[in-house]
């Protein structure tokens, strides 16, 4: 599945949030794991860190009990560049980091680090909200949500879904979510339709049946591959749109992990998953991890 699990670290208590998912993630798919330290270079009269990186470094590794086969790395430059330059070598690395925390002798912030980092790298990247919570320990996971869109790009997070779901013993559900809208047909269009106006609760309920279709087509599929814990979930929603019905769903699945590509156009409404993962990334509580297909 993934050959390394990258954890940039800066330092903080914020961004070591990811760590519990990392421990979780490298057992259960038995990777090997490389905590990455980026020192930006030491600024005049820039306070020295508590502790030398190296130290600090190994006092995480310590904290990963049962993984034999982790590598601390320190190295100099802008974080942004060096954490997608490191992981760029191999595309079958996994990025893991949170998406705030402040270090550094420039008092960087992690936040615009992941930022930078998601729209640069190629590698699949998991991303952990950090709210002052536990760092010690393994993530307790229960279900992997999979927002789906209808197109074969939205899909190519299926099979990385399914196999962490696999080896972390997870449900999976995936997820599709139609924005419902009316629209005006002006005059000068009405005899494209004839005589008639459209009946819109008509299109509407044509929509929501192709998409029951298409996530009972892809239930069906998955359970033939094995995976018996399998099951879909169609959401309507209004205005909102896309993000809002994910970003609830996952706040109301216990713990929970959403799994989603940044590419992939289809529906009612045309949605660009890449502009849903964005939204999902900066205001789900739950951690989402973006595969690039």
């Amino acid at each position: 599945m993934y050959s390394r699990i990258l954890v940039p670290l800066d330092g903080s208590s914020l961004s070591e949030e990811v760590l519990p998912y990392a421990r979780s993630m490298a057992l259960a798919i038995h990777a090997p794991v490389e905590l990455l330290r980026v020192s930006e270079p030491v600024q005049p009269n820039a306070a020295l860190p508590a502790e030398p990186v190296g130290e600090y470094l190994e006092k995480i590794a310590a904290s990963f009990a049962g993984i034999t086969d982790i590598k601390c790395t320190v190295e100099p430059g802008s974080p942004a560049d060096r954490i997608v330059d490191h992981a760029a070598a191999h595309p079958d690395i996994l990025i893991a980091m949170a998406t705030h925390g402040h270090s550094g002798a420039q008092r960087y912030l992690l936040g615009s680090v992941a930022e930078k980092v998601l729209h640069a790298t190629t590698n699949d990247v998991l991303l952990v909200r950090a709210e002052g919570g536990d760092t010690g320990g393994e993530a307790c996971l229960n279900t992997v949500l999979v927002p789906l869109d209808g197109s074969e790009l939205a899909e190519k997070a299926l099979p990385r879904a399914t196999g962490i779901a696999t080896c972390l013993k997870l449900k999976i559900v995936l997820v599709r979510a139609l924005v419902r809208f009316f629209f005006e047909v002006p005059e000068p269009v009405l005899p494209v339709f004839g005589t008639h106006r459209p009946n819109q609760e008509e299109l509407w309920a044509q929509t929501g049946a192709a998409a029951t279709d298409y996530l009972n087509e892809k239930v069906a599929r998955l359970r033939a591959e094995g995976l018996s814990d399998v099951s879909s979930v169609l959401i309507e929603r209004g205005a909102e749109g896309a993000p809002a019905a994910i970003i609830d769903l996952a706040r109301k699945t216990s713990d929970s992990l959403v799994v989603m590509s940044t590419h992939g156009r289809s529906g009612i409404g045309r949605w660009l998953l890449g502009s849903v993962t964005e939204r999902v990334i900066h205001h789900s509580s739950v951690p989402v991890l973006v595969i690039r297909p």
